[in-house]
């Protein structure tokens, strides 16, 4: 019975979504892939799904969710020029993993994120009490407040995804994690759909940018000299 209201109300959903919106998905789901495979055309493609997705949110007046899609294009941007950066040896920034720092900053993000964004949905819908009575995921938790959390873990997400961090994946499953049931639960069907896509391509993608990581290791272990790699009273007896 569950399996049929599912797919009653995921065919209901495909049936009253528009060729814009469908496009924007499209262009979503080309941009995760193209991020597994740590493609440049990651950032082109996402860049034209968030850019649709403010055209479509400026009719419903949805300002709020238009400016956290706003704020994606603007990562997005940042990540395509940090993509395409080259260090002082001419070459581009490298596929790493997060210092201790880097991930404690990665965590006061997030929090400063949520309150940003929670701030933001609160400002705009708070003369609105339809959508604050309509916003309860279980008693005494807003959706509002798992919407402002998803949303900050993605931005810090699409951050160190710019900056090639491999931890990028570890934010975009535990916020696809989220939005599954979230966007279930609101009864986007397809979008709960389409962040099942999500995550199995997410996981992917931690697991093939760790392969990458091997490799470039292992290429770059490969480009020293023999006598380099030669323990140091080795060399001297020589």
């Amino acid at each position: 019975m569950l399996l049929n209201t599912f797919f009653e109300i995921f065919w209901q959903n495909v049936l009253e979504t528009t060729l814009l919106e469908i496009i924007a998905v499209i262009f979503g789901l080309m941009s995760v892939w193209y991020a597994k495979k740590a493609n440049i055309l990651v950032y082109p493609t996402g860049i034209v799904s968030v850019l649709i997705y403010v055209y479509i949110l400026i009719e419903p007046r949805l300002y709020a969710d238009m400016g956290i899609n706003f704020f994606y294009f603007l990562m997005s941007v940042y990540g395509w020029y940090m993509w395409t950066r080259k260090g002082p040896q001419k070459k581009v920034i490298p596929i790493r993993w997060n210092t201790k720092f880097q991930q404690f900053l990665g965590i006061i993000a997030v929090v400063v994120f949520f309150f940003i964004i929670l701030g933001m949905l609160w400002f705009f819908n708070k003369n609105n009490q339809d959508y604050l009575d309509e916003y309860v995921f279980t008693e005494g938790l807003k959706l509002m407040h798992v919407d402002s959390f998803t949303t900050s873990i993605f931005l810090v997400g699409m951050l160190f995804m710019a900056l090639k961090r491999i931890e990028n994946w570890i934010y975009w499953i535990i916020g696809d994690i989220i939005s599954v049931p979230l966007y279930f639960e609101k009864g986007l069907v397809f979008t709960s759909f389409q962040y099942f896509v999500f995550l199995g391509i997410a996981i992917a993608g931690l697991f093939s940018w760790m392969k990458l990581y091997r490799e470039s290791q292992e290429r770059d272990l490969k480009a020293i000299p023999t006598e380099e790699k030669l323990p140091v009273e080795h060399t001297l007896k020589n």
